[in-house]
């Protein structure tokens, strides 16, 4: 028996599972460039050179390369990875493990909310392609596999363990609440490429590197670019139900201030104007209780229930208006 393998321990002679997916399903994980124009102002160091020659010049435009990476998931070509590796770039590059030709890749559909984006790459042959597991199975503890680009160094493959689910995180100004949390190194360059089981299933998305602590990286969850992959590639973009209202708790306090015996709800600070909640007849300072039969007890959950609705669909909301109960009846738009 030998030590130190992903499965505890493996005999002698045994395949390791590692050497196996990556085999089996590394070629699906490609290498993403990017090019993008950027318009540099003048420095101080420009104007001086423009002064002494007597003729100001005016922004210079200048290119800036990215590297990221993705991986494919159908054989005819698409390709899945984060909406930052590609945002913003006027020409998206891919490279195949195995093909000498370089893909120029179309940019099918991109959701910055979620930060995933789905390329499509062209050829006469089909891809090869990497299944996409169930991240709802995936227990703290489960061993995971990251294949990718750090630093340009291609296909490199990493090795490490799930350490948290559900991970809360910020990045670049935007939250994420359900994050997987691995010691799988990611660095730079791994961004939208895969974390994968044992079995070479894609469990994750890597997307980020904690700047805050060693050997933490971030993937986003499978589950959640499969609930919306069928929008991004026949849309372009996802679809999401709105309401327009902005909720709080009812705590204590509140519930004192409104002289109500209410505990549970959630209560309209705001509506917005032109709003499926305005013209439904909501108002400022009405308590929801209930959505389509289903109650509230909070703020959070007004977001759950109208996140999985659909647009256009007409909902019924229980409110409380002035000691009174009511049921007002809205159709959902988009956001």
């Amino acid at each position: 028996m030998t030590s130190g393998s992903p499965v505890g321990l493996i005999d002698n002679g045994a395949e390791n599972p590692v050497v196996s997916l990556v085999e089996r399903y590394g070629d699906a994980v490609v290498s993403i460039e990017t090019e993008s124009q950027v318009t540099s102002p003048w420095s101080r160091q420009d104007e001086m050179f423009w002064w002494f020659f007597g003729q100001p010049f005016p922004d210079t435009n200048r290119k800036v390369q990215g590297l990221g990476s993705g991986f494919i998931i159908s054989k005819d070509g698409y390709v899945l990875t984060n909406n930052h590796v590609i945002s913003g770039a006027s020409t998206v590059i891919v490279r195949v493990q195995g093909r000498k030709e370089t893909f120029t890749a179309r940019v099918i559909g991109t959701d910055a909310q979620l930060d995933l984006a789905v390329l499509k790459i062209d050829s006469e042959t089909d891809y090869p392609v990497v299944p996409l597991g169930d991240s709802s199975k995936i227990q703290v503890g489960d061993w995971a596999v990251a294949i990718g680009n750090p630093y340009g160094l291609d296909h490199t493959v990493t090795l490490g363990v799930i350490s948290a689910k559900g991970r809360p995180l910020t990045i670049n100004g935007q939250q994420f609440t359900d994050l997987l949390q691995t010691d799988a190194s990611i660095n730079p360059g791994n961004s939208g490429g895969p974390l994968l089981n044992l079995k070479g299933e894609v469990i994750g998305i890597n997307t980020a590197v904690s700047t805050e602590g060693q050997g933490l990286g971030f993937a986003i969850p499978i589950n959640t670019a499969k609930e919306v992959l069928e929008q991004l590639i026949n849309k372009g973009k996802v679809s999401r139900p709105w309401l327009g209202v902005s909720v709080s708790d009812i705590t204590e306090e509140l519930a004192a201030y409104l002289q109500t015996d209410i505990t549970e709800g959630a209560i309209i600070r705001q509506v917005v104007e032109n709003s499926p909640a305005q013209k439904a007849g909501l108002r400022a300072g009405d308590i929801i209780l209930g959505i389509d039969g289903q109650k509230v007890s909070g703020a959070e959950d007004v977001t759950t229930i109208i996140s999985k609705s659909a647009v256009g669909k007409k909902i019924e909301i229980k409110i409380l208006r002035n000691g009174r109960a009511r049921t007002v009846t809205a159709t959902l738009g988009e956001k």
